[in-house]
């Protein structure tokens, strides 16, 4: 009976299941996804760790969804847009959708950096990679869709000079 669950949108952190990623020296993370264990539609919560040093993803911004995150423990600095700012435990951070708002979170403390990620769903979404000069395009039925990777698009592509509408169709 230990084991078992309060109520479908109830749920303790260690009764989710986390994933752990890694790309090189720089990035990694473990993340435990929060909103969707408990059934969330329209807002995401997602637990994440990372290790000193690290970030969990690269810089980015959104087109759709909007974002923020509260810090739980250790320490930070984040770029967001131009600006540099020292994060700690306690504090709160809002990310509106748009290039302006471009962020990455680096964890700079001598123990993991833990915090709470909570955006919009919007299950159509262009993210855009500006320090790599790349796009992402994501489409699914829903959020959920999408996570469980049943996507009707999911291209990460070079941010260049794009094709013209009519390119490639037979318009004779």
């Amino acid at each position: 009976m230990e084991n078992e669950r309060r109520h479908a949108n109830v749920v303790k952190l260690d009764e989710v299941e986390g994933r752990t990623s890694e790309a090189g020296s720089k990035f990694g993370c473990s993340v435990r996804r929060l909103g969707s264990a408990t059934g969330a539609a329209g807002i995401g919560c997602c637990w994440y760790e990372v290790a000193p040093g690290r970030s969990a993803f690269p810089r980015h911004y959104h087109c759709a969804n909007e974002e923020s995150l509260f810090v739980l423990e250790g320490q930070g600095s984040l770029r967001i847009g131009e600006d540099e700012v020292a994060l700690r435990a306690g504090d709160y951070v809002t990310f509106p959708v748009g290039p302006k708002h471009a962020h990455r979170l680096l964890a700079t403390g001598s123990s993991p950096l833990r915090y709470l990620c909570l955006s919009t769903m919007h299950s159509t979404e262009a993210v855009g990679y500006p320090d790599s000069k790349k796009i992402g395009v994501l489409s699914a039925a829903s959020y959920a869709s999408a996570m469980r990777g049943e996507h009707w698009i999911r291209l990460i592509a070079p941010d260049s000079p794009s094709a013209g509408y009519y390119d490639g169709e037979d318009i004779d």
